[in-house]
């Protein structure tokens, strides 16, 4: 069986819920995504134009700053989940990509969102996953059932 990593970034705890039932259907590892600056509140309002998430978000090439560094060099496959954003992943997550070596590994994304779909997430994050194979990605709902998510994990795999 491949060795896999599930990485994430979790606003609100919602997205970090899905990628521990992640990691435990794929017996992955987990590593979370933190900013070096954490977010309030405040940086966190969308509807706020000035806010620290809607500016990051304003510029595709921004990359704010991880807390922890990854070896990702032990993994075949990376399952990297975040929250969508502005129909996307938060550029933090691009960040977190950057950062690592991913020729020869398969990315996955997947995602927590009240109701976007994942819109061109897949595409652009593929800018940031130089030599991966980046997969389409997936939406999960909270309410997804154990055998649904363990189902698409394996498929996966």
């Amino acid at each position: 069986m491949k060795k896999a990593l599930v990485a994430y970034f979790s606003a609100s705890g919602t997205t970090a819920k899905l990628a521990k039932r992640i990691a435990d259907a794929a017996k992955a590892d987990m590593f979370e995504i933190r900013p070096a600056v954490p977010y309030s509140a405040a940086d966190l309002d969308w509807t706020n134009p000035k806010s620290r998430s809607s500016v990051e978000m304003k510029d595709k090439t921004y990359r704010p700053a991880i807390a922890d560094s990854l070896d990702a060099s032990d993994y075949d496959v990376v399952f990297v989940g975040f929250p969508i954003w502005w129909y996307v992943a938060p550029t933090i997550v691009n960040t977190f990509l950057e950062s690592i070596d991913l020729k020869g590994k398969k990315v996955v994304p997947f995602a927590t969102s009240g109701g976007s779909g994942m819109g061109n997430t897949s595409r652009e994050l593929a800018v940031s996953c130089s030599g991966a194979e980046v997969v389409a990605g997936r939406r999960f709902s909270t309410s997804v059932s154990d055998g649904d998510l363990e189902k698409w994990v394996i498929s996966q795999l």
